[in-house]
């Protein structure tokens, strides 16, 4: 039992001990009350701050997403201008292809036409050098004569010289001449030592030319 004893008065020596230090332990409901009403001021203060900061907060992002929202408006204007320069140049750059092709078109139809023209009058200008030559052969076929016929042959064939002088046809390819690939055609070949190296013996077709265009190459026959 004074073991008991001993024990509890050291209990409530303990006890009194962090009374003093702290408060009462049977502390008053007014003071219990007060107590509470401190904690609650202080959660409501501290409630009111974190609104305030959240408000300041949402100010902030609000401003922040206004003036994000006017760089985005501004960036889709200068873009829509941007894409109406770009319709202009291509419209114009468009209608430039258009009328290149037009005139282009225009151009090959006009070159088309002049060349037909220009063949048509040089087929007409030769024709026309030609026509002495088929009235004296057909007036030639009318003689029944021999000596007639190649007398009226031999008057034709005298006429031509000047016609293809009027052309401006050339004849090549005679006996003598040496051999050239580029007018001349070979045929035939002999080995004659009488004969140059080349040369031509016989000529079995003359050649003509116009200016430097071989209209028809010369048959030979060559030497060596």
């Amino acid at each position: 039992m004074d073991s008991s004893k001993e024990k509890n008065e050291k209990i409530n020596e303990t006890c009194k001990e962090t009374a003093d230090k702290n408060e009462p332990v049977n502390a008053s409901p007014a003071h219990t009350e007060e107590k509470a009403d401190a904690a609650g001021n202080a959660e409501n203060a501290e409630n009111c701050h974190k609104c305030d900061n959240d408000e300041k907060d949402g100010k902030k992002d609000k401003k922040s997403s206004e003036k994000e929202a006017k760089k985005l408006k501004s960036r889709i204007t200068q873009l829509e201008k941007e894409l109406e320069a770009a319709k202009s140049e291509a419209a114009d750059a468009t209608d430039k292809y258009m009328r290149v092709c037009a005139e282009y078109d225009n151009f090959r139809k006009r070159s088309q036409k002049e060349r037909e023209g220009i063949y048509s009058d040089a087929a007409a200008d030769s024709i026309k050098e030609l026509l002495p030559l088929i009235d004296n052969l057909e007036r030639a076929t009318q003689y029944t004569n021999p000596e007639k016929v190649a007398e009226g042959v031999e008057m034709v064939l005298s006429t031509l010289p000047a016609v293809f002088e009027k052309l401006k046809i050339t004849s090549f390819g005679e006996a003598g001449e040496t051999f050239d690939p580029n007018i001349h055609n070979a045929v035939m070949h002999v080995e004659d030592e009488e004969k140059g190296e080349g040369e031509i013996t016989d000529v079995f077709q003359k050649g003509y030319k116009i200016g430097d265009k071989v209209v028809r190459y010369a048959m030979v026959k060559v030497a060596n």
